[in-house]
């Protein structure tokens, strides 16, 4: 029996209208499948309706809830009607799946059971915000998380800035919306004048803002980043 695929659907990063930042070919694909893995049930279903999803979501459409506490039997059975002949389509909170995201542990598995994965185009905060920077994308490394605790995440920026000054590279980190304040103290508090900082605020919405300055030229400004979605990126 031939096996169904894995589809890879971006999601909108916030409230914008699904034509303006996906493809028609992924809006009409979307119709076709009736089986999701889903980080949350409730942002998905709202998701699919914004993109025009028509099938009944109780009788007709089938739901797999994939986050950091699903176990590795759980997602393996996920899998079984790719298996049998029907195709999935994995979908993240926001922006890519797979990227920053639990859903990468489905897409290595369905690598080993032979199931073809197919990425579709969309959205990507860490690629945008790169693209929109102005720093090195030729060498870049993305971090996910720095350390909550002040002190860690200090000796981790040091780290970081180390490094930028060895190869030149750019780096890329995010964080909790509530957190953005602390993050950016923590960066100008830690990290020389000359390194430079981009924060990329609410992509691709409305009030998307982009900011590209050294960290002598941030701490003369008096900037209160909001509790919004950013993408923080460190250069020389």
């Amino acid at each position: 029996m031939k096996k169904g695929k894995l589809y890879l659907i971006p999601a909108t990063l916030g409230d914008t209208d699904s034509e303006q930042v996906l493809p028609a070919f992924n809006l009409q694909l979307l119709q076709s499948i009736d089986i999701y893995v889903v980080e949350e049930l409730k942002t998905a279903r709202r998701f699919l309706r914004k993109c025009g999803y028509r099938k009944d979501f109780d009788s007709e459409t089938t739901f797999f809830q994939l986050n950091e506490h699903t176990s590795g039997s759980e997602i393996s059975a996920f899998l079984e009607p790719a298996l049998a002949g029907k195709d999935l389509g994995l979908m993240s909170e926001a922006g890519t799946p797979a990227v920053a995201d639990p859903g990468s542990a489905l897409v290595r598995l369905a690598h080993s059971k032979g199931i073809q994965v197919v990425p579709l185009a969309g959205p990507s905060s860490i690629i945008l915000a790169l693209m929109a920077s102005g720093f090195n994308g030729q060498q870049f490394t993305f971090h996910g998380y720095l350390p909550v605790k002040p002190h860690e995440r200090a000796q981790k920026l040091k780290e970081i800035e180390r490094e930028i000054f060895k190869t030149g590279s750019t780096h890329i980190f995010i964080e909790t919306p509530y957190r953005n304040r602390q993050m950016l103290e923590s960066i100008l508090n830690s990290c020389s004048g000359g390194i430079s900082l981009c924060m990329a605020i609410n992509l691709t919405l409305p009030d998307e803002a982009i900011i590209t300055k050294t960290v002598s030229e941030w701490k003369q400004t008096d900037f209160q980043p909001p509790k919004s979605p950013a993408v923080f990126l460190l250069s020389h």
